[in-house]
């Protein structure tokens, strides 16, 4: 008897047979086993059986009536759950032709009668436990041809003796073939690789074969459609017993999306997003292949720092979209301007680099002479002049470009860089829209800059900054304003000009707090100035660009006039012609909220911007502010003259104050006032003054009265 094996107890076997007593005996011993036994008489009784209860193993007679076993045998493989289920044939001792056919059929085993009932269920159970290690290697087989597919990975096997070759299906699928041998499996890969890397491919399969080398290569496959893919073909070679090779097992793998893949990696990396110029990164590195290329060849070479002029104000006028295309056009020009012959080898627009916001630099390579990166420097700024459209809008932009030279100004990258660099602001300097050679005195001017800018870093905190103030004098002779001026009273170079140091702050965005320490400053000594007596006195407070672009102004101007109590109505913040032309959909929004608050306000320097006549009716305008230039020369200068009379003609026509600056004699004062203009400023009467000297200038009156009635 067999042992009771719970393991089984869930485990139905369907025992088939025509004879009764041959079913009660294969019952007794199976359930013996530990086996649930199901029974059925003949064939069709054991297909609808099976359907109904799908057991884990068949014992099927041979002979019987309706349905024989083995047809029997054939219907239970067509059904899906019966693909793989042991049936177990019973059939004669002698009976051979029966143990063909059960073969035929794919019955999975037979047993010959008499029947040993003892080793039946052991029979039984080794069938089973052979189904459930073939259905784990289906699993895995079916697992790893997922796998592969997933992993585009197909493999190969070729035997030398045999000539037998195998290939995956995930093979079959990539080749889009299917071959039988190697020799139909060389001559079709050898005509689907690219030409460029068909030796490669020989040259590594014939090495196997005759030297048994391994190899491991990647290439490219052109399909019968014209799709390219990137193929990883790696193979190993396994040898007999005398050392010679059997056996060469290889995987072929699509890594095409891959290799996609890693191209936008390294052009993410590489390359800028905006224009697909090379960045920092990529250029630095060709520049050491072309400085060692030059330094081999003791040949010069340039670099070329190019930062476009006034970007950010077309930024902000037009739009961050419409700065965006127009950087891509500036890039498409720049490297226009580039010959192939300027280029770096490696790569035709490896010459042109963005390094991020607007500026560009350009390598020049194998140049004879510095002149010749001059005049691509000409070229670019030539190219650079002509208008670019874009969405409506007639751009006209222009660069300011620094140029260093190998070996003269520097031998390594980093060197060459900065001194473009250098070289770059001091073309700026002068106006931009022109280019400069490195010099070495430039450095000398750099330092000076840089030393200034973190000087004036600190300036705020170390409480450096004094404010003077001009008076303005209407012309009775009374001082009814006074303009507050910035100076810094550096603790080692002493006064410093604000010529020197504003365009520093407005370029490093210093300017905000340093602004908004002015207007709290004029605001509190405006209101000592009232409190002391002179209670119509006005302050005038100069507002730069960026300032004025600044979403938080109006609730800055407000907190600060909250803070210091000073009256609203007496602040007249000047702002000039440019900063107000910019955006104008939020100038607007600015200058009507600084209205409504009864702060007025004031064009400086009018004349020598825009002075466009539709602001001055569309935007709340209470001051013109007529420029020094045109002041300078009057009364004796026809043209300056004729400026003059007409800016306060049309200040009056439009119900506005005007003010001249930069009056220095008694010729233009008598000039300005037999034109009626409202008020002067400059030197005739007063330089700016610390607050303590405005005072005593404001309590003897008596000088400016008699000035004007001289």
């Amino acid at each position: 008897m067999l042992p009771h094996d719970p393991s089984n107890q869930s485990v139905d076997v369907l025992v088939v047979d025509d004879d009764v007593a041959a079913r009660m005996l294969m019952r007794a011993a199976l359930e013996q086993g530990g086996f649930n036994v199901l029974e059925a008489a003949n064939g069709v009784e054991a297909v609808e059986m099976f359907r109904q209860h799908r057991p884990s193993a068949v014992l099927m007679d041979v002979m019987m009536p309706v349905m024989d076993g083995f047809t029997a045998c054939a219907e239970l493989r067509k059904l899906p759950e019966g693909l793989f289920t042991p049936i177990l044939m019973v059939t004669g001792c002698d009976d051979v032709e029966s143990i063909k056919r059960a073969f035929i059929v794919q019955a999975t085993d037979f047993v010959t009668k008499p029947i040993n009932w003892l080793i039946l269920g052991h029979r039984v159970r080794y069938m089973l436990r052979t189904r459930e290690a073939l259905e784990q290697l289906r699993r895995s087989r079916a697992h790893l041809a997922k796998a592969q597919r997933v992993a585009r990975l197909g493999h190969w096997e070729w035997e030398r003796k045999t000539g037998l070759l195998h290939c995956s299906e995930e093979m079959h699928d990539i080749l889009g073939v299917r071959p039988e041998s190697l020799a139909e499996m060389q001559k079709i890969y050898l005509e689907q690789t690219h030409p460029d890397d068909v030796d490669l491919v020989a040259r590594s399969v014939i090495d196997a074969l005759q030297q048994g080398r391994s190899y491991s290569i990647e290439h490219r496959l052109v399909m019968p459609d014209g799709v390219e893919r990137a193929i990883r073909h790696q193979a190993e070679v396994a040898r007999d017993v005398n050392g010679e090779v059997s056996e060469i097992m290889g995987t072929l793998q699509d890594v095409s999306e891959h290799k996609r893949i890693e191209e936008q990696i390294r052009r993410l990396a590489y390359y800028d997003a905006l224009t697909n110029l090379p960045n920092r990164i990529s250029f630095k590195e060709r520049m050491q292949d072309l400085l060692a290329r030059a330094a081999r060849g003791g040949q010069l070479a340039a670099v070329m720092f190019i930062d476009l002029d006034r970007f950010k104000t077309i930024n902000d006028t037009l739009g961050h979209t419409v700065g965006d295309s127009l950087l891509q056009e500036i890039a498409q020009r720049i490297r226009t301007c580039v010959r192939g012959g300027d280029a770096i080898a490696r790569s035709a627009d490896g010459a042109v680099a963005r390094l991020g916001g607007d500026e560009f630099v350009v390598a020049l390579h194998d140049i004879s002479q510095p002149e010749d990166a001059a005049r691509v420097a000409r070229r670019m700024l030539a190219a650079l002049a002509e208008p670019c459209h874009i969405e409506g809008h007639e751009i006209f932009a222009s660069a300011s470009i620094g140029v260093s030279v190998y070996p003269h100004d520097g031998e390594d990258l980093e060197t060459l860089l900065k001194n473009a660099d250098v070289a770059m602001y001091q073309a700026k300097y002068q106006g931009g829209n022109t280019f400069q050679f490195y010099t070495a005195s430039m450095n000398v001017s750099a330092l000076k800059r840089l030393n200034m800018e973190n000087a004036l870093r600190r300036a705020l905190e170390r409480e450096e900054f004094v404010l003077h103030f001009q008076p303005q004098v209407d012309m009775s002779g009374t001082v009814v304003g006074v303009e507050a001026l910035l100076r810094w009273r550096h603790p080692e170079l002493g006064l410093v000009s604000p010529v020197e140091f504003i365009p520093i702050a407005e370029e490093t965005g210093l300017i905000i707090p340093i602004g908004a320490w002015v207007l709290r400053e004029a605001c509190r000594q405006g209101r000592r100035w009232h409190s002391a007596g002179f209670t119509a006195l006005r302050m005038s407070v100069n507002i730069s660009s960026r300032q004025f672009r600044q979403r938080d102004l109006l609730p800055m101007v407000r907190e600060i006039l909250q803070e210091t109590a000073f009256t609203a109505t007496f602040l007249e913040l000047e702002i000039t012609e440019g900063a107000i032309i910019q955006n104008t959909a939020d100038t607007l929004a600015n200058l009507q909220g600084l209205h409504e608050m009864g702060v007025r306000l004031a064009i400086d320097d009018f004349g020598t911007g825009y002075s466009s006549l539709s602001y001055l009716k569309r935007f709340p305008i209470d001051t013109l502010k007529i420029d020094r230039s045109f002041v300078s020369d009057l009364p004796d200068d026809a043209n300056n003259a004729g400026i003059t009379c007409a800016i306060i003609a049309i200040a009056h026509h439009l119900k506005l104050t005007v003010v001249a600056e930069g009056v220095e004699n008694e010729a233009q004062l008598a000039f300005l006032n037999k034109h009626v203009c409202d008020g002067v400023q400059g030197f005739l009467f007063s330089k700016p003054l610390p607050a303590d000297e405005i005072d005593r200038f404001m309590r003897s009156s008596l000088l400016c009265t008699r000035r004007l009635t001289r």
